[in-house]
């Protein structure tokens, strides 16, 4: 029996949930892209995007996803000659350094633990055992998808510069902008990579790219620059047309710029942060309530390395392939596949458009089906989670 045929709802982490009126803004017909509305609409979207990040520095957006971002920053600040030293924490930054090792640039990977941060001692020592020019980056995520854990990006910084290294710090806040508190400036980050499709509740398909001066003067003259992801002529653009390499996203223009002004009317960033805490929280609570020996648990155990829009579990004995066969086929809900671990670990999005009917609809919905398989629970979730929501309501 199939109890989905209603409203499917989806709970991966990205894409996330769009939101009506982002839906609605992007049902335009196409307009002149060298004159009129569509200038106003992309200059409130550029001017908007610094703040999403916040940051002084310049900002990108390119049509293709995260990936493409990535190989923005890299065509636009590294040379063939360059080595790139890569924070390990998960999947996805091992993901950029490969696409920082096809380019030709020399890779070395700092590891890390699977289900732990990055640990800034760790970076510092490695950086201070060599020349203060070896390395001409170091790339890392703030969040990672996989296992959902968060990097102390801060901290990471003050150990580059404890190290005497003049490396580039470069951030992958792909899964992290709009959920978990980020500053750019303040922290010391001199790129940032972001993508549409997450928090930033608008279909896949732009890649964003945030740039502090010292990362583009240390670009300059670099032998990997390609003329569409080159930044140069972006930041000289005379025109809609060359801020984008070419003809602008239209319908993401308008999308995002909807998304953009819904974060306004909520109250702005510090507001998205905290509704996300909030819902991040009753995940977690709903969690340990389930959790039980040989059954479900948390995979990150450090309290202050757990991102706020996704959450990574294992499943113990449970078949976590047939937990979502089960959850999708059954009643409708999309949960996320394991990435690091597909039949042993499960994903839950809470990221971007979404409140507390939702985050409880989906944990309603996989307790139902753990119960459905005879899992074995410590106690409900869904009550626990509730606990937490009503504290916030209060």
């Amino acid at each position: 029996m199939s109890l989905r045929f209603g409203r499917a709802l989806v709970a991966i982490p990205g894409p996330s949930i769009i939101p009506d009126r982002v839906l609605d803004a992007m049902r335009t017909p196409m307009p002149n892209i060298y004159d009129g509305e569509l200038l106003d609409v992309s200059a409130e979207v550029l001017d908007r995007l610094p703040a999403i990040a916040d940051t002084t520095g310049h900002a990108f957006m390119l049509i293709g996803n995260g990936h493409a971002g990535w190989e923005m920053v890299v065509a636009n600040t590294m040379n063939r000659r360059d080595k790139v030293l890569v924070l390990d924490s998960g999947r996805f930054p091992l993901m950029w350094g490969e696409a920082v090792k096809f380019a030709g640039v020399e890779t070395e990977v700092l590891t890390g633990t699977p289900f732990g941060p990055v640990d800034p001692a760790a970076l510092e020592a490695r950086l201070a055992a060599g020349p203060a020019d070896e390395f001409a980056a170091v790339i890392g995520v703030h969040v990672d998808t996989a296992n959902s854990v968060r990097n102390d990006v801060a901290a990471l910084r003050r150990a580059i510069d404890a190290s005497g290294s003049s490396a580039l710090f470069m951030i992958d806040g792909i899964a992290a902008l709009g959920c978990d508190e980020y500053h750019m400036d303040a922290w010391g980050v001199d790129v940032t990579v972001g993508a549409s499709q997450k928090g930033l509740m608008t279909p896949p398909g732009v890649a964003l790219v945030w740039a502090n001066e010292r990362a583009v003067q240390r670009g300059n003259g670099n032998d990997l620059r390609l003329r569409y992801l080159d930044w140069d002529s972006r930041i000289n653009a005379e025109q809609v047309y060359q801020n984008y390499g070419g003809t602008p996203p239209v319908s993401h223009l308008y999308a995002l710029r909807e998304a953009l002004r819904m974060i306004d009317e909520e109250g702005g960033l510090p507001a998205v942060w905290a509704r996300h805490q909030v819902l991040a929280d009753a995940v977690r609570a709903a969690a340990d309530a389930w959790a039980s020996p040989d059954g479900i648990a948390l995979c990150i155990e450090d309290l202050n390395a757990r991102a706020n829009g996704v959450t990574t579990l294992h499943s113990g004995s449970v078949d976590a392939l047939e937990l979502a066969r089960r959850c999708e086929q059954g009643a409708g809900l999309t949960i996320g596949r394991g990435v690091l671990a597909p039949e042993h670990m499960f994903r839950i999005g809470h990221m971007g458009h979404v409140n507390p009917p939702s985050v409880m609809g989906t944990l309603g919905t996989i307790e139902a089906a753990l119960r459905s398989m005879d899992a074995p629970l410590g106690g409900s979730g869904l009550a626990a989670a509730a606990t937490v929501i009503a504290d916030g309501l209060r």
